[in-house]
């Protein structure tokens, strides 16, 4: 699942353009993916829904869907899916409704832990429309239903794809230094070193919040962030990251 939320999240993003300047256009088509002839947004914006809100998500029928139209075809989809059921993107609205909160961890419980066969699409719905600010409220009420926490529960009651996709935007929401410290644990751990990851965080954090990150990092492993970057890097890449992190 977590490919596919990549999927959709960039599935308006104008891909037609790669940025490379060369000699002439070429005529011939040699791309892997052609627009599909029978395409009809809305009857696969009706497909995709289906396949979303069945029980434990069917992902070969996203797969057929998505990975076989074209790019402008995707956005059709994108519209006609958004229309037809009234949902564009996540809220980014900092102000916390309280009795929406309430309702919403109920919803959440009564849709997993409360019944035999998780309704992935309640699921779905909230943890991917409410904003970060809402979801925290809506996890602290969902603990007077739960003594285990939504987290938990949610290691419980689903696997595979959709749980890491799900499990992201809970401990994202909830504690988002926390949730990049342990992926830059597992970036390091073992044998070799995820330096695209490594890389991406701690450039893209750093002028937002590296300093919780490395607090939380040494509270969450023992250790410096800094001694493990010593540990697993080295030469001029080692120093840059190091630069990154600072002298806290």
């Amino acid at each position: 699942m977590a490919f596919f939320k990549k999927f959709l999240q960039k599935i308006c993003d104008d891909d037609s353009s790669t940025g490379f300047k060369g000699g002439p256009a070429e005529t011939a088509y040699f791309g892997t993916v052609k627009a599909d002839p029978n395409f009809n947004a809305q009857n696969d914006a009706a497909k995709l829904k289906k396949a979303i809100e069945t029980k434990g998500v069917d992902e070969a029928t996203i797969v057929e869907l998505i990975a076989k139209k074209s790019n402008a075809q995707r956005q059709q989809i994108k519209e006609a899916y958004q229309q037809s059921t009234g949902k564009a993107t996540r809220s980014e609205d900092y102000n916390i409704d309280d009795g929406l909160a309430k309702s919403d961890a109920k919803v959440l419980f009564e849709a997993g832990e409360n019944r035999v066969g998780t309704v992935c699409s309640v699921l779905i719905n909230v943890l991917t429309s409410r904003s970060e600010a809402q979801l925290c409220k809506i996890f602290q009420y969902y603990g007077k239903y739960s003594k285990e926490g939504l987290a938990k529960a949610l290691e419980s009651e689903l696997h595979g794809n959709l749980e890491d996709c799900l499990m992201t935007l809970v401990k994202s929401a909830w504690n988002k230094p926390a949730f990049f410290a342990e992926n830059l644990h597992l970036a390091m751990k073992g044998l070799g070193t995820n330096t695209d990851t490594l890389t991406r965080i701690i450039v893209s954090r750093s002028e937002i919040d590296l300093l919780k990150i490395i607090q939380e990092y040494k509270r969450m492993y023992g250790k410096t962030l800094q001694e493990a970057i010593l540990k697993e890097t080295s030469g001029d890449y080692e120093k840059i990251l190091l630069a990154l992190c600072g002298t806290q």
